[in-house]
């Protein structure tokens, strides 16, 4: 039986696998996009790529690519603990998908797939700590995947089209 962790069919021919180091030239043009838009992320708007590879590919415990049948790198997620020491029981992830790519289940997918992994790594939970409210697709799919908002912080996020926008802290366990 596959493990999670090992390549998966990801419903397209392609497969979410672990990322290694050869992969970050291909992430590194999925996240810049989203990260200059400042529209679901916490992080500069003019990160610089040396940044944002020490913070999406080097400090969390695993990354992982979805790739299509040609290889080709559409998605990629990280998970790490949300906190040190008594909280490290609690994971957390960060999702990205391919502008080309969305709408054809691959964040679903990526989400299914993190909640195997980090059951493997021995999480009990996993929390997103700023889900920005006005990001809707997000929302639906984490809410499919049995995520419940449990604490809105309002005027958390400032979006650069919207103003001060709600963020969400969403939150689900992980049956074994």
């Amino acid at each position: 039986m596959a493990r999670a962790t090992d390549a998966i069919a990801d419903g397209g021919g392609g497969a979410i696998e672990r990322a290694d180091a050869g992969d970050w030239s291909a992430i590194w043009p999925l996240l810049e996009p989203v990260f200059r838009a400042g529209e679901t992320y916490a992080f500069p708007t003019d990160i610089a790529e040396a940044d944002a590879r020490r913070a999406w590919f080097e400090a969390p415990t695993a990354v992982f690519v979805a790739r299509d049948e040609a290889g080709a790198v559409l998605g990629t997620y990280y998970i790490k603990p949300n906190h040190p020491g008594p909280g490290r029981h609690v994971c957390n992830c960060g999702y990205v998908v391919a502008e080309a790519a969305r709408g054809r289940g691959l964040a679903s997918r990526m989400c299914e797939h993190s909640l195997g992994v980090a059951r493997e790594l021995g999480f009990v939970a996993m929390q997103y700590n700023l889900v920005v409210a006005t990001n809707e697709a997000a929302i639906r799919v984490w809410r499919k995947h049995g995520f419940d908002i449990v604490g809105t912080l309002p005027r958390a996020f400032a979006h650069p089209r919207h103003g001060l926008v709600d963020a969400h802290v969403m939150y689900r366990l992980l049956e074994a």
